[in-house]
């Protein structure tokens, strides 16, 4: 449980494997860098961020490199690309229960909501 992340590809229809996450906490506008990682062949990494144990009551932010994924990937984006990297501020109000932050993603477009 804890808190998780998943990314979907929807320019190609599958996991968004080898694409760079930061997790950051944050208080107001300061951040501080949790950790950094690469999401695996599911699109997800390769455990929980954090689980229940150690998941705070708080605010966080993860930040997806959408446009070092889909370069990666050989697509031919504009300079400057219209998404570069895509920063997700969220809150944690309950530490029993699991907050899971998926992504969609295209070049050009994404949505998130929570998951289950």
């Amino acid at each position: 449980m804890g808190l998780s992340t998943h990314v979907l590809d929807t320019m190609h229809g599958g996991p968004a494997a080898g694409m760079e996450v930061a997790l950051y906490t944050t208080v107001g506008d300061d951040a501080t860098l949790v950790k950094r990682f690469t999401l695996n062949s599911d699109g997800r990494s390769d455990g929980p961020l954090y689980d229940n144990d150690t998941l705070k009551v708080g605010t966080y932010r993860l930040v997806f490199d959408v446009a070092g994924y889909f370069k990666a990937r050989g697509v031919k984006l504009p300079e400057p690309n219209f998404l570069n990297k895509v920063a997700l501020d969220f809150g944690v109000a309950h530490t029993d229960q699991h907050y899971h932050v998926p992504l969609l993603v295209s070049p050009w477009s994404y949505s998130t909501y929570r998951g289950s």
